[in-house]
């Protein structure tokens, strides 16, 4: 049985991951799409992201009195990242094959650019661009069936940095109370 405060606060920051991601990938559809391929714009998202974990387990950790074990810890932030994909994933499949499925073709010709000229800075024999650039023509990242696959891969991703988040907060007594 889950603790109500982990699910609470799990829920809480879910939907707040969740409305955060929708809101952020709907800013950079209204202002310029290219930001969808920004390695900087990436990498602060990320941090965003590391920034509202931090909050949520601090925040549960402080709720429960100091009593954070390992499991709670990473059922709380597990309940959290799960819940923000689901929101964030259901946006963007809406976005994406709803409201403007052109924009799929769009952003699948800049990631092609941007793809072929960072294969290009680093040096990459020719023949291998080519083969990444057939298989990117070849894939539709944005259809249904591939946004789903993503959130499947980032909730894998969200376990492993949750495991490290958890042991990270975790309490050091072993003593638990429940009520």
């Amino acid at each position: 049985m889950v603790n109500e405060i982990v699910k609470r606060n799990g829920i809480s920051f879910g939907i707040i991951i969740g409305v955060v991601s929708a809101l952020i990938t709907a800013t950079i559809y209204a202002i310029d799409i290219n930001l969808f391929i920004s390695g900087w714009l990436g990498a602060t998202i990320i941090g965003l992201y590391i920034i509202i974990s931090i909050i949520l387990l601090v925040k549960t950790k402080k709720d429960l009195n100091g009593v954070f074990p390992f499991k709670e810890a990473f059922t709380t932030y597990f309940i959290a990242a799960l819940i923000g994909v689901a929101i964030s994933t259901t946006f963007n499949i809406i976005l994406f094959n709803f409201i403007d499925p052109s924009i799929k073709d769009t952003l699948k010709e800049l990631t092609a650019k941007y793809t072929m000229e960072m294969m290009q800075k680093f040096g990459t024999p020719t023949a291998a661009i080519n083969e990444a650039m057939k298989k990117l023509n070849e894939s539709n990242p944005y259809s249904i069936i591939e946004l789903l696959k993503g959130s499947i891969y980032s909730v894998v991703v969200n376990c492993i940095f949750g495991l490290i988040m958890a042991a990270f907060f975790k309490s050091n007594t072993t003593q638990q109370v429940y009520k």
